[in-house]
């Protein structure tokens, strides 16, 4: 899953992630807010919840650390399924140290997404 405000950095992500068939299924969603409604009707059914989500932190109403914080509220089988993957292009050191010490982001990118990227992400979360 991809969630971020910006459809360019969508379109591209969504791109390199078909072009070396990292996931077989890509769900956009372009906030904090409808990732998290997703989330929520899927919460029964774990084959529609995504393996990864790449999520921004700059977002309007609903933003990478409110979507974190309401994320935590869902059960464990949501939270182990869904490894969260910060996608950003803040270099804010005060977000960026915030945002690692989630217990639920294991990683943290800065954009755009790149196939050494998504390599390295393989071997490490798979």
């Amino acid at each position: 899953m991809l969630v971020d405000d910006n459809d360019t950095d969508n379109f591209i992500s969504k791109r390199i992630i078909e072009i070396t068939k990292f996931a077989k299924e890509v769900e956009i969603k372009n906030s904090g807010k409808s990732a998290l409604e997703y989330l929520e009707q899927n919460k029964n059914n774990v084959d529609r919840l995504p393996n990864i989500i790449f999520l921004d932190i700059n977002m309007p109403i609903v933003d990478g650390f409110v979507f974190l914080y309401e994320f935590e509220k869902f059960n464990e089988t949501i939270r182990d399924k869904c490894k969260v993957i910060i996608l950003s292009s803040s270099d804010n050191k005060r977000d960026i140290d915030k945002i690692i010490n989630n217990d639920h982001v294991i990683k943290f990118i800065t954009k755009p997404l790149t196939e050494s990227t998504l390599n390295e992400i393989k071997n490490s979360v798979y």
